[in-house]
Order: C-alpha cells, then sequence, then structure tokens
C-alpha cells in the first residue's frame, strides 16, 4: 500500500469557486457602471454626484471593492505559498497583505460613506 503524503493548505475547490465569484460581482458591477454612464447625459461632476448618492450604487461599490480585495487575497496567497519558501518571509508578508487589504476596506468604507455627509 502506498502512503500518500499531503502537503499545503488544500484551499483548491474552496478558492476557485471564491475567484470566479468575485470576479463575476466585479464584472457585474464593471458592467453596470459603464451602462449608467453610456446613458448620462453627461460625464461631469454632478453626473458622479448623482451616480453615487444613492444607497445602493455605494453598498454595490463597495461589494464590488470587498471582492477586489478578496480576489486580490487569494491570489496573494497563494503566490507566495508557491514562490516563497522561508516560512517567516512568508508568514511576514502574508500579515503584512491582510493588513493592506484590511486598510484599504475601511479606507474604502470610509471614502463612500462620507461622500453621503459631503454632499447633502
Amino acid at each position: 500500500m502506498v502512503k500518500r503524503i499531503v502537503t499545503g493548505a488544500h484551499y483548491g475547490l474552496r478558492d476557485w469557486l471564491t475567484q470566479r465569484v468575485t470576479a463575476v460581482v466585479m464584472v457585474a458591477f464593471v458592467l453596470c457602471l459603464v451602462v449608467a454612464l453610456l446613458i448620462s447625459p453627461s460625464h461631469d461632476y454632478v453626473t458622479w454626484k448623482s451616480l453615487f448618492s444613492g444607497r445602493w450604487m455605494r453598498i454595490a461599490a463597495f461589494l464590488f471593492l470587498v471582492s477586489l480585495f478578496w480576489h486580490a487575497w487569494i491570489g496573494m496567497r497563494n503566490i507566495l505559498m508557491d514562490y516563497v519558501h522561508a516560512t517567516g518571509i512568508r508568514l511576514t508578508l502574508q500579515i503584512l497583505v491582510v493588513l493592506s487589504l484590511l486598510f484599504y476596506t475601511v479606507w474604502s468604507a470610509e471614502i463612500l460613506w462620507a461622500l453621503e455627509f459631503t454632499w447633502r
């Protein structure tokens, strides 16, 4: 009998599915944004302001950004696991990536919802 040695984290199917779902969310948001811009009469500050003044647009933009950051995390984690073999360096880089992406998530929420208070 052959004993199979298993190494690595084996995120496989979950990562693959997450990458596809986040990509679909990002594509859907971009298509909706393009359609909204194509049907708008002008492309000035007032148009952008009115487009992002609705709560649903800010929620959709936030979902897009969270999907982008999650998608980036999976890609960066896989790259680091494949190419950085020193455990200490890999862990340090993964922590820096996670902290950066969390910072960007909070910053995105702050930007999107700060608009609500500055535009009224």
